[in-house]
């Protein structure tokens, strides 16, 4: 926040107010979907299959028997997979997990999984003449959308976790070839953009359904993509947020780092000015390497939970990039999950693997404007590192995530409105004691009407919720709804040399 700050008393590209082609569209319900702090998890092998996950669908599979193409090519795949499309999340699903805090859930897609709205689309790739195995797909992601938000849950669509070409060589790419052809090929390339706007036209479409589509928190571009060149990626974004962003300008865009959050977080940076939300999805996982297995589970938790640390300070760094972009930062995948080496010796290997959950918490809680674990559940359970589901019940994971109310704000407005004069009398009169030791001209009014906005903006996300709802909502993307709200004010205000102090405070 404090780059922002720096952006609006020195001038930069943040400053001047949205053009009229920028005006975002959308109702305050999407509004406080998209921009508050996303408790999430994935809800992995429900579209695109992953056989580790999920071992069912996979018995008639054809070939190596490992993605989703695979099983589309097996005996009575479209009975398949429509059947486990309709009985591995469940209304009873998203119901244990509203009660558990859980506000955001991640699916991940791939680009067949939308052929019922243009089967072209499939034409030309490894799924040409497979629009009947999957032209039911669609209907079911659009029966989840609706299903999480009567439990006030976002939905955050993985698409393209799958792309035409794969865009890495793991079989949840949508084949199990290990030949990564996307990035060579401009066909390819080129239809994942088109797969992108038919999916995101159809999603504004669906806000005149009955009821309103309100809680699509976004749509990520590509999952875990293993490019040829980094440039060529950036070109590849580029392209595909122009596109997106010509059918709707404030549509919420999330793009994979490659691991790689720093130098991500700069190419959000270079992007064109928009009050539009561009998110970084960073994955952490620590458990594959061989750094990883030598490193045992109490180090690895000391080395999340220490802010010194090297991967916390490129948190704290990224995070504060982001935020002066108007962007942020979420952890899209991260799991319990810690390799045999790492609990060798453990005197509590219970203990071990609750904290750990608990460093890693701590550590979004702190830089992340949401989290998603990997993944809800598991065909076959117990499995404590990878399963959500198992990890709550078996007491490593926190029963409920989130501020948790203990009582009803709502009719006490009397009563929130002095503590917030309270609050803002003694933040300003802090401000001031402060920069009197700094002789100068200051508008210290500026500071008293960020506080009030910050304090609007949070109470805002704070009551969002129904009654009765595990947890509160707060705000998440603070950078992004502190761009536009200064904006906002220096628009109906005009610009002084001490807008930074309206920024000091703003959320």
């Amino acid at each position: 926040m404090r780059n922002f700050i720096s952006r609006l008393r020195h001038g930069s590209k943040t400053e001047s107010g949205p053009g009229p082609q920028e005006a975002l569209q959308e109702s305050p319900q999407q509004y406080l979907y998209r921009y508050r702090k996303q408790r999430g998890v994935n809800l992995g092998s429900w579209f695109v299959l992953e056989r580790w996950i999920s071992e069912s669908p996979f018995r008639g599979a054809s070939g190596s028997g490992q993605s989703d193409l695979d099983v589309a090519k097996g005996p009575h795949a479209k009975q398949v997979l429509e059947q486990h499309w309709d009985s591995w999340i469940t209304f009873s699903d998203f119901e244990w997990l509203a009660a558990r805090g859980i506000n955001t859930v991640r699916i991940p897609i791939g680009y067949y999984h939308i052929c019922a709205l243009d089967p072209s689309i499939l034409t030309g790739t490894d799924f040409d003449g497979l629009q009947h195995v999957f032209e039911g797909a669609w209907s079911r992601l659009v029966a989840a959308v609706i299903t999480a938000q009567s439990f006030g849950m976002g939905c955050y669509l993985v698409y393209l976790h799958a792309a035409p070409g794969k865009q890495n060589k793991d079989s949840h790419s949508g084949t199990s070839s290990p030949v990564i052809s996307f990035f060579n090929s401009k066909f390819n390339m080129q239809l994942a953009i088109r797969a992108l706007c038919v999916l995101v036209t159809q999603l504004i479409a669906l806000r005149a359904h009955e009821p309103e589509f309100d809680n699509i928190v976004g749509v990520q571009l590509l999952n875990e993509p293993h490019p040829s060149s980094h440039e060529a990626l950036y070109d590849w974004y580029n392209k595909a947020i122009q596109e997106i962003r010509k059918i709707d300008s404030g549509f919420p865009i999330y793009i994979s780092d490659c691991w790689m959050a720093d130098q991500y977080a700069d190419f959000v940076a270079r992007l064109p000015s928009s009050l539009a939300l561009t998110c970084i999805d960073h994955h952490l996982y620590r458990c594959f390497t061989g750094s990883d297995i030598s490193t045992s589970a109490g180090q690895h938790t000391a080395s999340l939970a220490d802010r010194n640390a090297p991967f916390p300070q490129m948190f704290s760094r990224v995070a504060e990039k982001l935020a002066a972009s108007g962007s942020g930062l979420v952890v899209g995948e991260w799991s319990g999950a810690l390799n045999p080496g790492s609990l060798q010796g453990t005197a509590d290997e219970h203990e071990d693997r609750a904290s750990y959950i608990r460093a890693q918490l701590d550590l979004f809680e702190l830089y992340c404007a949401g989290s998603f674990f990997w993944t809800y559940k598991k065909e076959f359970p117990g499995d404590l590192g990878w399963c959500f589901r198992d990890a709550v019940e078996n007491g490593i994971f926190p029963e409920v995530v989130g501020m948790i109310p203990v009582k009803d704000c709502i009719g006490h407005s009397a009563d929130i409105n002095a503590r917030k004069m309270t609050a803002r009398n003694v933040a300003l009169d802090q401000h001031v004691s402060y920069w009197a030791r700094f002789p100068g001209y200051y508008e210290h009014w500026c500071f008293e009407a960020g506080f009030d906005q910050g304090w609007v903006v949070a109470y805002e996300f704070f009551t969002f919720d129904h009654a009765g709802q595990a947890a509160v909502s707060e705000l998440g993307f603070k950078g992004c709804i502190a761009k536009r709200k200064g904006q906002d004010y220096i628009r109906e205000n005009g610009r002084s040399s001490n807008i930074w102090e309206y920024g000091e405070f703003t959320v």
